[in-house]
């Protein structure tokens, strides 16, 4: 692979960082990227799993590469979008990728994947993705 293909895959690798480092900041989790990884990767697949296949395809397309990667990873189409209607239903999906840390709060991680997305993605796609969540998930938006 020549230096031009390689550009790419740092490229992703700084943006996921990036990303990482502010989901870091948001939640004070300071030298933890894989805490702020799983909160991150737990928030986009229960997001991504109550929008429509289209809007999730085009959130996905905002996302760095590396980053897109993990939101796609295990999406099965049939069932989408899921119809849980209450927080709490949502906030299972990021408690479950905590199991064994019960000092993470799933409500805290995903208002911070929120700001987050809303800071680093369009503020066109956040209001279409967020006109598709029921209203105690939208409360949870920045």
């Amino acid at each position: 692979m020549n230096e031009a293909g390689l550009e790419v895959i740092d490229t992703t690798i700084h943006k996921t960082r990036a990303w990482l480092n502010d989901l870091m900041n948001e939640l004070e989790w300071e030298g933890d990227p894989h805490k702020a990884y799983l909160g991150l990767r737990a928030v986009l697949h229960a997001l991504r799993d109550r929008l429509t296949i289209e809007e999730a395809v085009q959130l996905g397309a905002q996302l760095p590469m590396l980053i897109r990667g993990f939101y796609y990873e295990g999406w099965k189409l049939t069932g989408k979008p899921v119809k849980e209607r209450h927080k709490e239903q949502f906030l299972d999906h990021i408690r479950k990728a905590y199991k064994d840390d019960v000092t993470v709060d799933p409500e805290r991680v995903a208002r911070a994947v929120f700001k987050v997305l809303a800071r680093r993605t369009s503020k066109g796609e956040i209001e279409d993705v967020k006109y598709l969540l029921p209203a105690s998930v939208r409360k949870l938006w920045p």
